[in-house]
């Protein structure tokens, strides 16, 4: 009689455990058949739909993105507060273009040694570098370069001029 109770329970337990079809509101539904649409937009793009962060913009005049340069001030690598919002765009540009690459090359004026220079350059480099990966963009996004005294905007003997040397000079995939 033991054997038949316990012989019932393992056959109630097993009745139990075994699978049943899904209920209505778990079975998969079927595969709607679309056919493509056939609307399209012709409206020709003007500057108002332009995205700020798009490959165009780089090349259009009126967006802060044309403008690839940093002045520094004599003997100083700090970014002026006058370029954080062209370094902020640049950096949004990275972040919204992952696939670009961007170099940037530090310059001085011929004033002082040449390492000096070369050093002063790196150190203006890096300060952008760091300034855009703080906004967000990728570190391998960007590389920095020395250039010292080696690409001069300007040759004279003046402080105007010597003023367009110091700078990092912000170039973009295939322009390097």
């Amino acid at each position: 009689m033991y054997r038949a109770l316990l012989a019932a329970l393992a056959l109630s337990l097993l009745a139990a455990c075994s699978s049943q079809p899904p209920a209505p509101e778990q079975r998969p539904s079927g595969v709607e058949d679309r056919q493509p649409s056939t609307v399209s937009s012709t409206a020709p793009v003007s500057q108002e739909t332009l995205d700020p962060y798009s490959v165009a913009a780089l090349k259009d005049p009126k967006s802060i993105l044309s403008k690839r340069e940093v002045f520094f001030d004599f003997d100083e690598y700090v970014i002026k507060d006058e370029f954080k919002p062209l370094i902020a765009a640049h950096a949004k540009f990275l972040i919204a273009n992952p696939k670009f690459k961007m170099l940037i090359q530090g310059n001085a004026d011929e004033r002082g040694s040449r390492e000096y220079n070369l050093a002063l350059g790196q150190k203006r480099a890096e300060a952008v570098k760091k300034a855009l990966t703080l906004l967000g963009a990728r570190e391998d996004q960007i590389e920095s370069v020395s250039l010292g005294e080696e690409k001069p905007r300007c040759t004279e003997q003046t402080e105007e001029c010597w003023a367009k040397n110091r700078r990092d000079d912000i170039l973009y995939s295939g322009e390097f």
